[in-house]
């Protein structure tokens, strides 16, 4: 899954998926340009650590659903990944077929750097082709005859997925399988209950990126199952995953928690309240006593649905 979800994000290639967030929108166009380059370096840099860390979190979760896939007796060979990210979906492919080398695409330089020097920190730089493409450009690039296509959180930051999933289906060798994971939104952390002076906060928080998403990603939570069909796939299954994972399992829940909270702050202050404002900052605030870092309470929460379609 290869990207967490940000707000309101243009294919990147994303985020989310391609990529995938709100952070080069908006006000950061006013800045001088030296400034909203090294905003984008600081976002860039952001994204990356948060995907990284939404699949060592999730790696459990990601791993189940390539083992779930309906592949029938031959392995796949020959992998694409589309909106690749950092290699979330990539590198969990890569280990659940151990004879298989994996295309990785993505429209982000940034992300597909950091997913090569991955590779070759595990010895894999054989076994993976970076791409960089915009997947709502008309042409693709030429991705061979994948026996597996596989795209996470990124099939909703298309502009045109309808043509998005002809290409996959005039990609995929006969036979071929595409698999399409969709998030119901980016996990939740904090108790209902929490903080203690404005409860709900979170909640708050993510009411407001789902509305303005909503007008940018109308396809962000969608049910991919008749679009595969009217694309001429034949949909062979469909699992939705519940995530529940206990911030006592490690600290990297918590880092995961603040770099995305903190992804969506400036996206969501104007919307909310003073007072929700000043709780949220002291949330972000790793100094101080209320750091989102020091509370024993958080889990990640979320659900994730796969469809894996099959070249009709």
């Amino acid at each position: 899954m290869d990207h967490p979800h940000t707000p309101a994000h243009t294919p990147q290639h994303d985020t989310h998926h391609g990529t995938h967030d709100s952070a080069h929108h908006g006000a950061r166009d006013a800045e001088p340009a030296a400034q909203h380059g090294h905003h984008q370096r600081h976002d860039a840099d952001d994204q990356t650590e948060l995907l990284d860390l939404d699949a060592e979190v999730l790696a459990e979760h990601t791993a189940s659903i390539t083992a779930w896939l309906p592949l029938g007796e031959t392995a796949p060979r020959r992998i694409v990944d589309l909106g690749c990210g950092t290699g979330t979906g990539t590198f969990a492919l890569l280990d659940r077929f151990p004879d298989a080398h994996v295309i990785a695409v993505d429209s982000s330089a940034v992300h597909l750097r950091h997913l090569r020097k991955k590779a070759c920190a595990r010895g894999l730089e054989q076994r993976v082709r970076t791409v960089q493409a915009d997947l709502d450009d008309t042409a693709w690039p030429a991705l061979g005859s994948p026996d597996l296509v596989w795209a996470s959180a990124s099939m909703h930051h298309m502009a045109h997925p309808e043509r998005a999933l002809r290409n996959v289906r005039e990609a995929l060798a006969p036979g071929g399988l595409f698999a399409v994971v969709e998030l119901a939104g980016f996990p939740r952390f904090l108790p209902a209950d929490a903080p203690g002076d404005r409860p709900g906060l979170e909640e708050r928080c993510h009411a407001v990126t789902d509305r303005l998403d909503a007008e940018r990603m109308p396809h962000r939570g969608a049910d991919w199952g008749p679009m595969l069909t009217a694309a001429g796939f034949t949909v062979e299954g469909r699992r939705t995953l519940a995530v529940a994972i206990e911030g006592s399992r490690g600290e990297a829940i918590g880092r995961y928690a603040l770099g995305g909270l903190r992804r969506i702050r400036d996206f969501v202050a104007p919307e909310l309240s003073p007072e929700d404002r000043t709780a949220l900052d002291r949330l972000l605030d790793t100094d101080g006593p209320h750091s989102i870092l020091r509370r024993d309470d958080l889990a990640v929460r979320t659900e994730r649905t796969v469809w894996a379609a099959r070249r009709a």
